[in-house]
């Protein structure tokens, strides 16, 4: 039967442990000097190499060769550990054996003497996950273990590791590893297996991995059983579903020069090919991260894992963006890379991101000292019907006086105004909850907002697609009743076109007339309470 690449790969010596060298050479020191500790705590990503280093430190424990050979893979006791049969090896997956019993059985026998090496060894996978009264029975053992008992805790998690734990254990953090060594080793698998890949396929596999050897071996091993003599470059785009950087460079290049048309085109494009959006985007926020850093610092070393071809081109790209919208387009589609996950429209979260990208940040909701006009959709507004005589130019010169000063005191709600925009990320969250994906993300769009006596006006600059969305009767129904819990008050929500949001003239209408009619609570305490008014001068 067939053994697993990742398997058969797996470090036996800790030479062989690839992009730990602050952890392998610490470790080999302690075993020369004798200081090794009772406890080790080896953190990081997974796939990085820390079951493997703790099966390598358990062998040059008990390891019969010389000081300086250890872990020799010759002896009995490390070809026991190899082939998993070593009594005194104990490995425990704490995600099933996480139960306050389990860890008072492992107390109970830790007493015990090795049968077969100088020491016994555990090795606690997963620790994170045990509950915390299993912590707590572990405690007392993992601070003052019998002398021929060692452990070794091993974790992604270590925030979710309590204090107490933490502090008796000698902690180890795991890197991921660089893409060059990981390309190096998937290099050396190829060669001394005996298969053919290309050197570019290697790298896009390297990156794929996100620093995790395990995955990178994983898919290498996917790969080599695709049926073909060779590992090419588009076999490996076409497993991960994603495309060449050519094509991700032409995105770039139609966000630089600011042609929505051209980008539209190209996810068009991809979703008919069936091209993984997800990792699409996930290649444009690699991408623009490099003309990020390249506007920054100017420094092509730092983009040493990348193709000379491409480095040129995020250079070309560096010089036609400005910082400020590279920066917001990486946290653009680095939001979309979350939202492209479902949706009966998948492609329109990439399509939402790049326009907002293109047409740069959306200012931010604030309260609007003098309104400007705003075109809405739906009914637009309408003059009164002129009179068959016009007017004399001073009636004229006073009806205009009239109508800006009706403008510029617009009966705004201010504090309601800022509970809105200080929530406006909750309010997001609850749109996407009560009405979709699609809806979520045309209110990103806002602009700015307005609120009156019974409206919130929301304006949503030069996107008429993201207004006419949110205008749908049944949507902005939903979104009424969302942000009527932050204004206090039922209220109706008017959509419109333009950079700031001017309340409709029919709420003004009513403001005025509230002002210069009787206050409905005065009128409810004099009838039906029998209050007594009172004269301001009384």
């Amino acid at each position: 039967m067939s053994q697993a690449l990742y398997r058969k790969w797996r470090s036996q010596t800790f030479e062989e442990v690839i992009g730990q060298e602050h952890v392998t050479q610490t470790l080999r020191n302690a075993l020369r000097d004798g200081r090794l500790a009772h406890a080790y705590l080896f953190s990081g990503p997974r796939g990085t190499g820390k079951t493997s280093t703790a099966r390598i430190l358990a062998k040059a424990l008990n390891c019969t060769a010389d000081e300086d050979k250890r872990p020799c893979n010759e002896c009995p006791t490390c070809i026991a550990i190899n082939e998993g049969r070593m009594l005194d090896l104990i490995e425990i997956d704490a995600a099933s054996n996480n139960s306050v019993d389990d860890i008072r059985e492992l107390r109970d026998k830790v007493g015990f003497q090795p049968s077969e090496g100088r020491y016994k060894i555990y090795i606690i996978d997963e620790v994170h996950m045990l509950s915390t009264s299993a912590f707590n029975a572990l405690l007392k053992t993992l601070e003052e273990p019998p002398p021929h008992t060692r452990f070794v805790l091993a974790t992604t998690e270590p925030h979710k590791i309590p204090a107490t734990v933490l502090s008796r254990c000698q902690r180890f953090d795991f890197r991921r590893i660089p893409v060059p060594q990981i390309a190096a080793h998937l290099r050396h698998i190829v060669d001394t297996e005996g298969f053919q890949a290309d050197d570019d396929a290697l790298v896009t596999i390297a990156r794929s991995a996100q620093g995790c050897m395990r995955d990178a071996v994983s898919l290498l091993d996917q790969m080599l059983s695709f049926g073909t003599e060779q590992v090419t470059l588009s076999q490996v785009q076409q497993v991960l579903g994603s495309v060449s950087g050519q094509v991700v460079g032409e995105f770039v290049d139609a966000l630089a020069a600011g042609d929505v048309s051209k980008g539209l085109t190209l996810i068009h494009d991809l979703v008919g090919q069936g091209v993984s959006l997800q990792e699409f985007t996930q290649q444009t926020v690699e991408h623009l991260r490099g003309v990020l850093l390249l506007q920054m610092t100017g420094d092509k070393t730092l983009l040493e894992d990348q193709p000379p071809e491409s480095v040129q081109q995020m250079a070309r790209q560096a010089e036609k963006l400005k910082q400020d919208h590279t920066l917001f387009a990486i946290k653009r589609f680095g939001q979309a890379v979350q939202e492209l996950k479902g949706g009966f429209q998948p492609q329109l979260p990439l399509e939402i991101a790049l326009i907002e990208a293109i047409e740069g940040e959306p200012a931010p909701v604030v309260v609007q000292a003098e309104a400007k006009p705003a075109t809405r959709t739906g009914t637009p507004r309408t003059r009164k019907p002129a009179a068959a005589a016009q007017p004399e130019p001073a009636q004229a010169a006073a009806l205009a006086d009239e109508e800006e000063e009706e403008v510029e005191h617009l009966p705004l709600d201010r504090d309601a105004v800022t509970r809105l925009r200080d929530n406006w990320n909750q309010i997001l969250q609850e749109a996407r909850e009560a009405c979709g994906l699609k809806e979520q993300a045309c209110l990103r769009a806002m602009r700015d907002v307005a609120v009156g006596e019974g409206v919130v006006a929301l304006a949503f600059g030069k996107n008429k697609f993201a207004c006419q969305v949110i205008a749908e009767p049944e949507t902005r129904a939903k979104v009424a009743r969302i942000l009527s819990q932050y204004v206090g008050r039922n209220i109706r929500v008017d959509c419109q076109v333009g950079e700031h949001a001017q309340l409709p003239a029919s709420v003004r209408k009513i403001a005025a007339n509230k002002s210069s009619g009787p206050d409905p609570l005065v009128e409810f305490a004099r009838d039906e309470l029998g209050a007594e008014v009172l004269d301001d001068g009384e």
